[in-house]
């Protein structure tokens, strides 16, 4: 059994290892599971089929590494992060491909993704040098105060497929930055993105231990991860019904646990918008990683005095785009990640017939020609829909668009917010003053004005309200306080015992 030696490559077949504590190593049962490409079927690789076992062993490493790696200073550990970037450079397009093949979503957006991946790395290679504490005046004479940041510990990072090597460094980069220690369990539908991103940083020169990755299922090595006792945060990426229960585990031995889920992202354009703009916004930001994002717009808002035009413009664009392998870089669209997440996506099309809403477009499982091979669904868009069905309610995570009338603007930001999720949303509309009310009165996490409801910068926060997630934050500053506890020293300088706010 072999693992690549350089990110730059990629060997079909192959089979691959989990890494634990600097160290290449096989699962101890010696099985394994494979992995595919969504648009082909392509055997791209095995990987180690892990349990508890090599969960356990894997946060032991991290473990016994994070009492040295705690003491490397900070701008040193820094320097790693500007190191994992270059490298990131020098492989882009390698690390988009293998991204694309194993994944699905197109060249365009898997290289952006990589971009992601590299801005973050500089970004908490920057916190090395910084890592904000803060010092403010105290009561007494002679006497200071300062708080700041320490390192937690253990993390055990939960990633998802569809973003598999932007996600990762979202959650390891500011963890590693801040002196702790990680283990990271990959999807099973995207070992090899993970796989290479921890290659990299291997490269890099992060010391034996300090980071590990462990290839399985969720209900082995992701349990075993939640409940180990020298896990001290869990960071997860999933779905809402996944992270509730990742949530309740963890609370059982104290842990902190940070949550990404789901979202019913909402475009909302209204009768003084430039339809053409929205259209584009729209078509991105619904068809875009073939609807596959936690960001991805599922609904769009319209007020009835302009829903006719904007539906007379969007369909023709929505038949117009093309699927198919996202190597093809004149592919729009790519595949759904697996068969069932397929047969998901097409439930909700019947759903939404049942309940009465209007298919305009697609409503289809692809398997014509080449694309039989792979997980295609076409593109598609129902209107009539009303808020309270469940084409407006649930997460479908797929390339399935529904259309809401409402009659102001009032109306609008109510259907908006009246959803269990509440991570992102968009309204076009040339009114500043409604642009300030929207700003005001929408309860999403991201709110973007003339633009889709995708594409987060890496120094703002990143997360939602509501069954989105559970409070916390990714990227930007806010990134680093999942991964760090704050630590207030006082220093009395003044030779006697001082009781502050006692009075004297």
């Amino acid at each position: 059994m072999s693992t690549v030696t350089s990110p730059g490559s990629t060997n079909l077949g192959q089979t691959y290892l989990n890494f634990i504590g600097g160290s290449w190593q096989p699962a101890q049962s010696g099985q394994t599971f494979p992995n595919y490409n969504p648009a082909t079927g392509e055997l791209l690789g095995h990987f180690p089929l892990s349990g508890e076992a090599e969960a356990n062993a894997a946060v032991a490493a991290a473990k016994a590494a994070f009492e040295k790696w705690r003491l490397v200073p900070a701008p040193k550990r820094g320097e790693i992060l500007f190191r994992v970037g270059e490298l990131m450079k020098q492989y882009k397009e390698d690390l988009a491909r293998t991204m694309t093949m194993e994944m699905g979503k197109v060249l365009k957006e898997t290289r952006g993704d990589v971009q992601e991946g590299i801005d973050m790395a500089y970004y908490m290679g920057g916190e090395g040098r910084r890592l904000f504490g803060y010092s403010v005046p105290v009561e007494l004479s002679n006497k200071s105060g300062v708080a700041m940041r320490d390192p937690v510990g253990v993390v055990a990072c939960i990633t998802p497929w569809n973003f598999p090597i932007a996600i990762p460094t979202w959650k390891m980069f500011p963890a590693l930055v801040a002196g702790n220690t990680i283990v990271i369990k990959p999807a099973s539908d995207t070992p090899h993105s993970a796989l290479r991103l921890v290659e990299i940083l291997h490269e890099a020169g992060i010391p034996e231990g300090v980071v590990n990755i462990v290839f399985g299922p969720g209900g082995t090595v992701g349990e075993a991860l939640i409940h180990h006792p020298d896990v001290a945060v869990v960071s997860f990426t999933g779905s809402t019904e996944s992270g509730r229960h990742v949530a309740i585990e963890g609370a059982k031995t104290l842990k902190r646990v940070s949550l990404e889920m789901g979202g019913k992202n909402a475009v909302i354009v209204l009768d003084d918008a430039d339809l053409n703009l929205a259209v584009e916004g729209i078509l991105w930001s619904a068809y875009g990683t073939t609807g596959q994002r936690c960001t991805a717009c599922s609904r769009v808002i319209v007020h009835k005095a302009v829903r006719k035009q904007l539906l007379d413009l969007l369909v023709p664009r929505i038949e117009a785009l093309r699927l198919g392998d996202g190597l093809d870089e004149s592919v729009d669209v790519g595949p759904v990640i697996n068969a069932s997440q397929l047969e998901k996506i097409h439930s909700y099309t019947e759903i939404g017939k049942n309940e009465g809403a209007t298919l305009l477009t697609g409503g289809s499982i692809t398997n014509e020609g080449k694309l039989a091979r792979g997980h295609f669904y076409r593109p598609t868009l129902f209107a009539d829909v009303t808020p309270t069905m469940r084409l407006a309610q649930e997460e479908i995570f797929g390339p399935v668009l529904s259309v809401i009338e409402v009659g102001s603007f009032e109306e609008a930001i109510a259907v908006n917010n009246d959803t269990p999720f509440g991570l992102s949303s968009a309204i076009y509309t040339q009114d500043n003053n409604r642009v300030q009310r929207a700003m005001r009165d929408i309860t999403t996490g991201i709110l973007y004005v003339n633009s889709g409801t995708t594409g987060a910068e890496i120094q703002f926060p990143f997360g939602g309200t509501r069954g989105t997630g559970n409070g916390h934050r990714e990227a930007g500053l806010a990134g680093l306080d999942v991964f760090t506890e704050w630590k207030v020293v006082y220093t009395d300088y003044s030779g006697k015992l001082q009781k502050a706010q006692i009075d004297q």
